[in-house]
């Protein structure tokens, strides 16, 4: 099984795992920086996941790097099977999901308090709704 593949089959059994703002541990919550760490920790990755953020940043620079640290690389194109996506849910928010399959995401909800698996959304007319990806090595 390839690296992506553990990553996406790690980020599903997060699943219902309780949503928690700034969360690291499944055990008691993950927010959805936390829910990527999480997954690439369950893969075999050693990640330190950034801090500092809030719920609406306007300027989400700074916290880019995170994905290089994480050893994931920039990809285009449809989403595929263990991408991670960044995407912007409303004005200044921007938030993080895991792909799945090509039209359905793991991600951190703050709304339903849950980590949940959803299909990936885009509104007519809206074009995509991801704003950048990353994906993990094969090997």
């Amino acid at each position: 099984m390839n690296r992506r593949e553990r990553f996406a089959e790690a980020a599903e059994t997060l699943v219902g795992v309780p949503f928690r703002l700034f969360g690291r541990d499944s055990r008691y919550g993950l927010d959805c920086v936390g829910l990527v760490a999480a997954a690439l920790a369950r893969s075999g990755a050693i990640v330190s996941a950034p801090t500092g953020y809030a719920l609406r940043n306007a300027d989400i620079a700074p916290f880019l790097p995170f994905a290089a640290q994480a050893g994931l690389t920039p990809c285009e194109g449809r989403a595929q099977r263990g991408d991670v996506l960044l995407l912007r849910p409303g004005p200044a928010q921007h938030h993080l999901a895991i792909a799945v399959g090509p039209d359905t995401i793991v991600h951190a909800h703050a709304g339903l308090r849950r980590v949940v698996l959803q299909p990936l959304l885009t509104e007519p007319g809206s074009g995509s709704p991801i704003l950048r990806a990353w994906q993990l090595p094969l090997e």
